[in-house]
């Protein structure tokens, strides 16, 4: 009779119901011994996630990226900062959270191939609550239609809850999202059921590893009894008495403790080595193979599970790319869809959930390059600058659909042309001029802002009147606790200077007639007095702060050579490109970040010096531009390390906070 245990099943004599019993997931998916056997989701989860470091990380890599990435409500290209569906994914139900929610959620797609999303609230319009229920517990009917009649939530054998299915529309309480399963009409199929041997194999090589261990690391053998009697004829062991050897044996010989112990065998018995070579039986090699297959399944690279030489690709940060742009976004792009289809077309088919894509740190290096060939395209003439506006999902600007030409490419003997100005970065001038103003200024609002912004969305929206368009703009910004540009401080006074005398109008103040008026309102949503009073304050450091820049100016020229007053723009390039290479690692924190009007300081300094003490010059230097950037490498060393190796300079210009500042 032929043998149709599989392999380990042999290779450890486990019959097939024992192998049955320990949960093995090859049974589960009809190999072997149980074919035609439906797996079960509780011994699933426990076998192939609880009980396997690979399955384990694999789910939880692509559960947790995939819920750390936000999401966008829009209607059109508009974004909507305030809205009840964005509220509904940010605290789903009372006990979990956007992150909880969707880790849990991509956590059972992953394990079943099924998530079960249930909508709590009005039958039109936004649900108030959305929670999961387990798959395992989720029975369709549908008689084999293409769309079921209803979802059965079974609790302990028994039906608690029916959520029937809109035959017309598809529409019903309960959104069952699924992966593709080409053997079933509505239940879709886990990574898993590709994966279910690599699993038993990865498993079971770890318990013949630990096996090995307690057995002292030395290989299986048999004891051999060949006696014969008086006569010459061969006699066999009585069952006590084998007992009794197999007994001693185990006590004497097996576990670590007994690991190299040596055997004495007396009269007839003989030792048979009965272990396989380390070439034929390579269990390491095997775990890390079924390891990769079953990262493989998932859609994971092996590198990112701990698979020892796996070179897929050259390093951690591209793998880590790969996962999001072969696994994680299309699962986002598949919760997404079904999330717009289920949630919206019933009170406004306008709005629409979307992943911000670009948010998501592993895919900022793609984005570095996708914009430097965008804007090479633009400088070349390829593109105009709203069609690469359009690529990066901005809107069109007058004027932007001109074509621009390099010219740096002339006839030999030619007088060169006058260089034009770079069409992409002449928008962001007013950002920079922007940052570097704010470098020294907390810009974040306050508790007592965020309590008066939100208090004012909320009669905004009970009352449907008080504030405009840019009020409301302005009250999400502070409930966000953006930091708040410099304009927008200067807005705030002059708004809350031009509207003080609102405070005097009736139905300003609680227990009065109209109680909240649009006044006040409007005042809340620009945050309130707690605004007023940072606003001002803030306003009197800008103030304070550009009167030292324009005074750090006025120094800066005093000291440099006349003909030197102003950078070349060969120049200011340079320093341009040194201030965002050094702000890309650095700039996060206020003290240590660049501008280029402080680099452009630094060089006409180092100008100055070299013109003014040529004999703290080295020999080796060519030129005052040379020594110039000498000193502005050295400030940016400063800057970033909080030293400088030989003689401190310029710390005046250093940003306030900074350890060598001199600003008070």
């Amino acid at each position: 009779m032929a043998d149709n245990r599989n392999f380990f099943q042999r290779l450890f004599n486990v019959q097939s119901q024992e192998l049955k019993q320990t949960g093995s997931m090859v049974g589960y998916f009809g190999v072997g011994s149980t074919m035609g056997k439906k797996y079960k989701y509780e011994e699933l989860a426990e076998e192939g996630y609880m009980k396997n470091a690979i399955v384990y990380k694999c789910v939880n890599e692509i559960a947790k990226g995939a819920a750390a990435v936000p999401f966008m409500l829009k209607a059109g290209d508009n974004v909507i900062e305030d809205h009840p569906a964005i509220d509904l994914l940010n605290r789903p139900n009372p006990l979990q959270s956007y992150v909880e929610f969707f880790n849990s959620l991509f956590g059972y797609l992953l394990l079943s191939g099924n998530n079960y999303m249930l909508k709590v609230g009005p039958d039109r319009g936004m649900p108030s609550e959305l929670h999961l229920l387990r798959p395992d517990r989720i029975v369709i009917k549908g008689g084999g239609r293409p769309i079921p009649d209803r979802y059965e939530y079974m609790l302990s054998g028994r039906v608690q809850d029916t959520y029937l299915v809109d035959q017309n529309t598809g529409q019903s309480e309960v959104k069952h999202t699924k992966l593709w399963n080409p053997l079933d009409d509505y239940y879709g199929c886990s990574p898993l059921s590709a994966a279910a041997v690599e699993v038993d194999q990865h498993n079971l090589s770890s318990k013949h590893n630990i096996n090995l261990l307690n057995n002292g690391a030395r290989p299986s053998g048999a004891v051999i009894f060949k006696p014969k009697d008086d006569s010459g004829l061969q006699v066999n062991l009585s069952e006590s008495q084998r007992q009794q050897l197999l007994t001693d044996l185990n006590n004497r010989f097996s576990g670590t403790q007994n690991s190299g112990r040596p055997m004495l065998l007396e009269g007839d018995f003989d030792w048979k080595e009965m272990g396989l070579s380390p070439k034929d039986m390579d269990f390491l090699n095997l775990k890390h193979m079924s390891a990769t297959d079953i990262a493989m399944c998932f859609g994971v690279p092996s590198q990112l599970v701990g698979v020892p030489d796996a070179q897929t690709y050259a390093n951690v940060a591209e793998a880590r790319l790969a996962l999001y742009e072969e696994t994680i976004i299309p699962l986002l792009r598949l919760i997404q869809s079904d999330l717009n289809e289920w949630l919206f077309p019933q009170f406004d088919e306008r709005l629409r959930f979307e992943y911000d894509i670009d948010a998501i740190p592993a895919l900022a290096e793609r984005r570095r390059r996708i914009y430097e060939n965008i804007t090479s395209a633009v400088r070349e003439g390829i593109i105009t600058r709203n069609e690469a506006r359009e690529q990066i999902g901005l809107s069109p600007i007058d004027g932007g659909d001109d074509i621009y030409i390099s010219a740096t490419l002339f006839p030999l003997g030619s007088e060169v042309p006058e260089e034009p100005e770079d069409p992409l970065l002449d928008e962001v001038d007013d950002l920079d001029e922007e940052e570097k103003a704010l470098s020294d200024i907390d810009t974040q609002p306050t508790d007592g802002m965020v309590s008066e912004a939100e208090k004012g969305l909320a009669w905004n929206r009970e009352h449907g009147r008080g504030g405009t368009r840019v009020g409301l703009a302005r009250a999400n910004q502070i409930k966000n606790r953006e930091n708040l540009s410099i304009d927008t401080i200067k807005r705030m006074f002059s708004f809350f200077s031009r509207h003080e005398v609102d405070k005097q109008a009736e139905g300003f103040r609680p227990g009065e007639d109209g109680y909240p008026s649009n006044g006040r309102i409007a005042w809340a949503l620009w945050g309130g007095d707690a605004g007023f009073s940072w606003a001002k304050k803030k306003r009197d450091q800008i103030e304070r702060e550009e009167s030292k820049e324009e005074e750090l100016e006025y120094e800066v020229s005093i000291e440099a050579v006349e003909d030197e007053k102003k950078v070349s723009e060969k120049v200011r390039e340079a320093l341009k490109k040194k201030v965002d290479d050094h702000n890309e690692k650095f700039g996060d924190n206020p003290s240590k970040r660049a501008t280029l009007r402080m680099l452009e300081a630094v060089f006409r300094r180092g100008v100055g010096a070299y013109n003014t003490n040529p004999q703290s010059v080295r020999p080796s230097v060519s030129g005052s531009d040379q020594w110039a950037y000498a000193r502005v490498n050295v400030f940016l060393g400063a800057l970033r390390t909080g030293r400088f190796k030989r003689a401190k300079f310029d710390t005046d210009l250093l940003p306030k906070g900074h350890p060598l500042s001199t600003k008070k």
